[in-house]
């Protein structure tokens, strides 16, 4: 009896040591599980965004005729550069109520469901996108969903989705003299509903690959978030939100602007600032932004050339510098309409002013920069792409120094951020090695003692 008492106490104790351990185990799982890194960024680029270039056309302007018809001849110039998502201006009618200047900002959307007869026909826009999409482009539009024409056909019949003032009246939007537009009110749901028909009308209708939209921020994240994901069941699309915000890479946009980028380059560019002001940018970048958003780098686009400055006059002697940078950098680059051809003109943006094509030692820079970014995979976008790392120098208030490397490729990159010839050696071991020279192909190697003598506003790019 007492050898039975014993066993059975044996094996209770052996049970409740097992159930201890499973328990203790269960237990360390269930911790372990909740305390598993989460990525930000909830969806999948479209794999078709791993190494592209963005060009923004602006149709009015685009060719002599400001049509889409003109402007699709043009595509097989545009293969040729080797751009890859082309950015349409909004490309629906205008309003006339309050417009400003003769034909009105393409901002100021009087039908969301139309085009403007200024750029020709729905069936003109199609033929368009269809013949982009034979050449492997891929088309945005424009989406102006913060605001409309004071006569939108939705006005009438829907008062309701617009805010209203104090006086009870439409308004636009405060402190902007964007006196032309009025604001819409996104408390209501079928407003929500509406503009999210009429994105998915021009994805499933016409063929577009997604949207870059205007004045994001203005409308709420949870609308772009629930658009976006209606957008995607639909095929896979590319999101550009004009606004530089980390939250909406988590769930709506590939890629934001990097207007805090091009302000201190400027900056450098005036003389207002060192080279030492990028660093704060390159921190926030690395350590704030998701690895796998895209951040939209240039050196001018509608806004900038209109109101701003040519790029030359924002640059000035810095411009050919800033142009590789922003090609070379972490982040997916832009190019505007007639960069290509080293257009010095701010066009106009309430009239016609075609463009002046000519040729120009620019067109074979941005292909050779184009082409450098398609084939070398530590310049790619997002995920796909190397981390920028700092190689240290001696003179870091005037040069900015810079490796991007993966397993299959590295680049090296200097720029002179000054107005100042600079003799200046490296420091670490991360630059180490042989390279090609990008601008003439030679070979070079650095070694530790190695000394580089850049000219003012000067670039170097080591390919390995």
């Amino acid at each position: 009896m007492t050898r039975y008492l014993s066993l059975i106490c044996t094996f209770a104790v052996g049970l409740l040591l097992a159930t201890g351990c499973s328990l203790s185990q269960s237990r360390h799982a269930e911790s372990t599980h909740k305390y598993q890194p989460q990525a930000y960024v909830k969806f999948q680029h479209a794999e078709w965004t791993k190494n592209a270039s963005i060009y923004q056309i602006n149709t009015r302007q685009f060719t002599q005729e400001g049509t889409f018809r003109a402007a699709e001849k043009e595509l097989p110039r545009l293969k040729d550069l080797g751009v890859d998502i082309l950015w349409l201006m909004p490309i629906h009618p205008i309003g006339e109520v309050n417009r400003k200047g003769s034909l009105g900002s393409p901002y100021a959307v009087k039908d969301y469901f139309a085009v403007n007869p200024e750029f020709g026909s729905l069936d003109d826009f199609k033929h368009f996108v269809n013949e982009a999409h034979k050449l492997g482009f891929h088309i945005i539009l424009d989406w102006v969903g913060n605001h409309t024409a004071w006569d939108n056909v939705i006005r009438k019949d829907h008062p309701d989705w617009y805010e209203k003032d104090y006086k009870g009246n439409v308004h636009p939007t405060p402190w902007f003299d964007w006196d032309d537009i009025i604001d819409l009110n996104y408390d209501s749901v079928s407003l929500r509903e509406y503009m999210t028909s009429a994105m998915k009308f021009w994805v499933k209708e016409v063929g577009v690959d997604g949207y870059r939209a205007d004045a994001a921020g203005f409308v709420p994240q949870d609308f772009w978030e629930t658009a976006t994901a209606e957008l995607r069941a639909i095929k896979p699309v590319f999101m550009l939100a004009e606004w530089e915000s980390r939250d909406m890479h988590a769930f709506a946009f590939d890629a934001t602007y990097s207007w805090s980028w091009w302000d201190n380059l400027h900056n450098i560019a005036q003389g207002k600032a060192d080279a030492s002001a990028l660093f704060g940018y390159y921190a926030w970048n690395q350590k704030f932004y998701p690895k796998d958003s895209y951040r939209l780098l240039y050196t001018t686009n509608h806004d900038k050339n209109a109101w701003e400055g040519t790029e030359f006059e924002i640059f000035g002697n810095a411009v050919d510098s800033a142009i590789v940078f922003s090609v070379i950098s972490e982040g997916i680059p832009l190019i505007y309409n007639g960069q290509e051809a080293g257009n010095k003109k701010r066009l106009a943006f309430f009239d016609r002013d075609p463009i002046k094509w000519q040729a120009s030692p620019y067109f074979a820079m941005y292909k050779k920069l184009f082409s450098l970014k398609k084939q070398n995979t530590s310049l790619w976008n997002g995920h796909w792409g190397a981390t920028m790392v700092q190689v240290p120098n001696t003179e870091p208030k005037k040069i900015f120094s810079f490796v991007r490397e993966n397993d299959k490729d590295k680049v090296f990159a200097v720029f002179n951020l000054s107005d100042q010839p600079q003799k200046i050696k490296f420091k670490d071991t991360l630059y180490l090695g042989w390279y090609r020279d990008f601008s003439s192909g030679e070979k070079v190697q650095f070694m530790p003692e190695t000394e580089l003598l850049l000219a003012p506003w000067a670039y170097k790019v080591y390919v390995k």
